[in-house]
C-alpha cells in the first residue's frame, strides 16, 4: 500500500495500522527531505517521481497535502495515473460535504474517482480528534484555551485510528469498493464539552473561547498556515455552527463491527502532548 501523506497524523496511523493487520506498506517523503528506511521520495506536484513510488503497490491511500489547491494538474492525474498502473483500490481521505461543494479542492478528486471504474473508496472524516494536537495544541498547552469560531455548534470528532482501521480494510478488500462513507465519532458535542474532557484529564482548567471569523482567519496565518488552507480551515470552523458536523454517522460501527473511538478516550490516552513541561 502505497500511503501518501505518511509524515501527517493520519499517514502515520495508517502506516501504524496497517502494519497491525500485516499489510506490506510505502511510506512516502518530499524529495530532498530526509526519510525512514522504505520510504519514497514523492511529489504530486513532480510526475516523474510517480511511477516510482507506484511501482508494484496493490493500493493507495491517498490524501490532499494542504499546501496544495490546484487538483488539476496534482491529485487528478495522479489518480489516472494510479489506474495505469494497475492499482487495485484508491482510498481517498475525502471531507464531510465534498460531494456538493464543489469549491472544496476534495470535490474534483471524488469526481475523477467516479468518473472512472470502481476502484476507490472514499472517505469523507468529520472533524478529527488529532485537531487538538495539531491545530489546537498551541492554544491548549500555552494559553488553556480552545479558541476557533464554532459558535454552540456540536462536533462528532472522529478518531483518526478509526480512520485507519477503515482505510486498511478498504485496502485489503474487506470493505466493498465503489462505495463512499461519512466517518464521525459516536456523539456530537460542544467545544465546552471538550474543554471539559480536556480540563480533567490534564487537571488544570481550559476554557472554550468562541472566535470571530476574520480574526480566526488572520490568527491561522500569523500560525504560518497558508491562504488556502486558512481559508478553509476558517469555513469549516464556521459550518459547526449550524451543525455541519453535528450528525452521528453509523459507519465506522457498520464497517468495523465496534463502537467508534468517543473523544474522551482519544484525550486521556494523549495527555502528554498539551503538557507544558
Amino acid at each position: 500500500m502505497l500511503v501518501t501523506g505518511s509524515s501527517g497524523n493520519a499517514g502515520r496511523e495508517v502506516l501504524r495500522e496497517a502494519a497491525r493487520a500485516g499489510l506490506p506498506v510505502r511510506p512516502t517523503h518530499r524529495p530532498g527531505a530526509s526519510s525512514d528506511e522504505g520510504s519514497v521520495p514523492f511529489d504530486f506536484a513532480d510526475p516523474a517521481t510517480w511511477d516510482r513510488a507506484l511501482d508494484g503497490a496493490s493500493s493507495v491511500f491517498l490524501m490532499r497535502p494542504p499546501p496544495i489547491a490546484d487538483m488539476k494538474t496534482t491529485l487528478v492525474p495522479f489518480v489516472a495515473a494510479a489506474r495505469q498502473a494497475g492499482i487495485g483500490r484508491i482510498v481517498f481521505l475525502s471531507v464531510i460535504g465534498a460531494d456538493t461543494a464543489r469549491w472544496v479542492p476534495h470535490h474534483a478528486v471524488e469526481t475523477a474517482l467516479m468518473a472512472g471504474p470502481a476502484d476507490w473508496t472514499i472517505l469523507r472524516a468529520g472533524f478529527f480528534a488529532q485537531n487538538l494536537q495539531d491545530a489546537y495544541r498551541k492554544d491548549i498547552r500555552d494559553r488553556d484555551r480552545l479558541h476557533v469560531p464554532a459558535g454552540r455548534g456540536r462536533v462528532a470528532f472522529v478518531d483518526l485510528r478509526d480512520l485507519a482501521e477503515v482505510a486498511v480494510a478498504a485496502a485489503q478488500d474487506r470493505i466493498p469498493a465503489g462505495q463512499a462513507h461519512v466517518l464521525t465519532g459516536p456523539r456530537a458535542i460542544t467545544f465546552d464539552e471538550v474543554a471539559a474532557e480536556l480540563s480533567r484529564a490534564l487537571g488544570r482548567k481550559i476554557r472554550y473561547r468562541p472566535a470571530a471569523m476574520l480574526p480566526y482567519l488572520l490568527h491561522l496565518r500569523r500560525e504560518g498556515r497558508p491562504w488556502m488552507a486558512a481559508i478553509i480551515q476558517t469555513y469549516l470552523h464556521v459550518g459547526l455552527r449550524f451543525g455541519q458536523a453535528g450528525t452521528v454517522s453509523p459507519a465506522i460501527p457498520d464497517l468495523l463491527g465496534r463502537d467508534a473511538t468517543p473523544i474522551g478516550e482519544y484525550i486521556a490516552r494523549s495527555t502528554a502532548i498539551w503538557q507544558r513541561d
